[in-house]
């Protein structure tokens, strides 16, 4: 009876305060906010949580005080108050001894959110610190409990969701995005699972992770140096001044193991160069030519960023795609095959050029086409065929085509744009992956040359793998089907998730960092939109 008549007092001073607009009451005012926010009480009938205290309460009106006094949390009153109504306004963040451990925790990584790759500052964080400096860390306040929970809400929003399904639909990401809940993961957090040292991402964030604080300690301790090169290339045996900032470049890059600063270019230093040439998708010859050092003289401060743009996109990932699927990443020009979620094998395949991007998205693959008609997309038949057609009446003859309807198609065989095998998945983008015969443009570092489908180094091994446990496809057959010239369609019996994506750098399964070139030009958008993105 008592609290509730202290309650009745304090609510009618407050709305006293509140209707005195007058700019010499503001500090008067936010004290009494703050007095109210602070009030707490004991209910035994409510029920348990997930801390001791759970029988300790705040008035609800607390939260919508709170957005008032921090408006830059107003978009999450959403989630703030259902958690709280959840939980019946009892308190989260406190048990029978005061502050639970997590508190703490949230305030480390709030303070080291740079590590995350975000650059922008969560609001109030300097209010967090105080409240958390002032509190005596036992008595309960509601000020602190919302402020720790909406904190921790802006950093799951910053760290494991980012960006807004509409701001990567702008950045032509076409792959479904993970579905963040927040009350879940809040829960979570406080059932003690401890989820802020295990982030919930796909697993290539946390690798890339590791990577950023590696780079970002070398910018600190000045970056490498830049090679002078006067000559086109080096290569082991090689004498000259420059080799000795090519072999610094290389041991902080994690290349070669020791920098004994010769200017000799020795064995040592040619397996750094094949090294750096794997991570990078070149040629691994070992010579030190103008593509490879303009790659050693790109500034650390971009390929951290380029490392930061690439966590982005591990963002927007599901945490596990899955068991068993086919992955394409547009930049390194490959097919990975995953088996039990490990890499089974990959290939190389070539994408589509700048002009005719190859699109991120996913889809299954259910249909593989033997010796396949090509149907020439309206877009080629009127930009390419039809003035080729102008020129010479032969044309279509020349390249085993005809006329269908309205359009034009290539018959099955060896010629044929699609190769002897097509595996499709159904999409509203018509993009499909095909064998073809201009196999020599597997051997180019750069492999985007397509119209967007995706052509395929090893197409017939694709077959054999998709097929190997039907027992009425062996090899004999599916060579046979292959080079018919009779268009056969053949339905998989478990169908294969396939998803393309676009990721310029990443570690691969030897832990190494590796990096592509922005082939399509969308770094510099994305590490522009992150640069200007708000806190929440």
């Amino acid at each position: 009876m008592r609290y509730k008549i202290f309650l009745g007092c304090a609510l009618i001073c407050m709305s006293f305060i509140l209707g005195d607009c007058h700019a010499d009451n503001s500090a008067r005012l936010q004290t009494n906010k703050d007095s109210l926010l602070d009030t707490y009480r004991k209910d035994i009938t409510i029920p348990g949580g997930f801390t001791a205290s759970a029988n300790i309460t705040f008035d609800s009106n607390a939260v919508i005080l709170f957005i008032d006094s921090f408006p830059a949390f107003k978009n999450i009153r959403s989630d703030l108050t259902k958690f709280y109504q959840r939980r019946n306004f009892s308190y989260a963040w406190f048990d029978g001894k005061g502050l639970i451990e997590q508190a703490d925790n949230l305030l480390n990584k709030i303070r080291n959110m740079n590590e995350d790759g975000v650059t922008a500052a969560p609001p109030y964080a300097d209010r967090l610190e105080a409240l958390l400096e002032n509190s005596n860390a036992i008595k309960p306040t509601a000020t602190l409990e919302l402020m720790l929970t909406a904190q921790y809400l802006t950093y799951a929003k910053n760290v494991w969701a980012g960006m807004s399904e509409e701001q990567s639909l702008a950045l032509k990401w076409f792959l479904p995005r993970r579905k963040v809940s927040y009350q879940q993961l809040l829960d979570s957090l406080l059932a003690g699972k401890n989820i802020l040292d295990n982030t919930p991402l796909y697993r290539q964030y946390d690798l890339l992770k590791k990577q950023l604080k590696i780079y970002t300690d070398i910018k600190n301790k000045g970056g490498w140096p830049v090679v002078s090169a006067t000559k086109k290339s080096y290569k082991q045996g090689d004498a000259a001044l420059e080799i000795v900032a090519i072999r610094k470049c290389l041991f902080l890059m994690g290349d070669v193991a020791t920098d004994n600063g010769s200017a000799i270019f020795d064995a040592a230093l040619t397996a750094g160069v094949k090294k750096m040439q794997h991570r990078f998708g070149y040629k691994e010859d070992g010579i030190v030519g103008t593509k490879l050092i303009a790659e050693l003289n790109y500034p650390i401060e971009k390929r951290i960023e380029q490392i930061m743009v690439n966590m982005e996109r591990c963002r927007w990932l599901p945490e596990k795609i899955g068991k068993n699927y086919f992955m394409i990443n547009i930049p390194e020009f490959k097919l990975h095959i995953y088996e039990n979620d490990s890499l089974a094998w990959s290939m190389n395949v070539v994408v589509g050029k700048s002009q005719h991007q190859t699109v991120v998205f996913n889809g299954e693959l259910k249909y593989i086409v033997f010796s396949p008609y090509w149907n020439v997309p309206s877009s080629i038949l009127h930009n390419e065929l039809l003035p080729a057609m102008r020129r010479s009446r032969h044309y279509l003859a020349r390249h085993n085509m005809e006329w269908n309807g309205g359009s034009v198609r290539q018959r099955p065989g060896p010629d044929n744009a699609l190769g002897l095998v097509k595996f499709l998945f159904p999409n509203s983008h018509n993009i499909y992956m095909h064998d073809t015969p201009a196999k020599s443009l597997f051997n180019e570092d750069k492999r985007a040359f397509s119209h967007g489908c995706i052509r395929l180094a090893e197409a017939r091994r694709l077959a054999l793998y998709l097929l190997k446990d039907d027992p009425e496809w062996d090899d004999i057959k599916i060579d046979s089907a292959m080079n018919s010239r009779v268009e056969q369609f053949v339905t998989l019996k478990n169908r294969i998730p396939v998803y393309i994506t676009y990721f310029t750098a990443w570690v691969n399964d030897a832990g190494e960092l590796c990096f592509r070139n922005d082939i399509y030009q969308r770094d510099g958008r994305l590490a522009a939109m992150l640069l200007e993105k708000a806190a929440l």
